[in-house]
């Protein structure tokens, strides 16, 4: 068994439903030119902030090549493919 948040290393690309859902989102989004709220992530997906970090956090590990978080202008951007 697993910790949570563990990444699987037989499966590195395995996602949670959470980092599922919010990749799609982020894919589907325009955070590069709108500057990322995980307040209103959390509010949009109806968990707490804590968690959309820590959903954050294992996509830049199991995504790297997919995801990009930057910091520009004083803001926060995210940008997925």
């Amino acid at each position: 068994m697993q910790p949570p948040n563990a990444v699987n290393e037989d499966n590195p690309e395995q996602l949670s439903d959470l980092e599922e859902r919010l990749f799609e989102w982020l894919r589907r989004s325009d955070f590069e030119t709108v500057a990322w709220s995980t307040a209103k992530a959390a509010k949009a997906f109806k968990v707490k902030q804590d968690q959309i970090y820590d959903a954050l956090a294992a996509l830049t590990k199991k995504k790297p090549k997919n995801i990009q978080i930057y910091f520009q202008d004083g803001n926060l951007h995210v940008a997925a493919e």
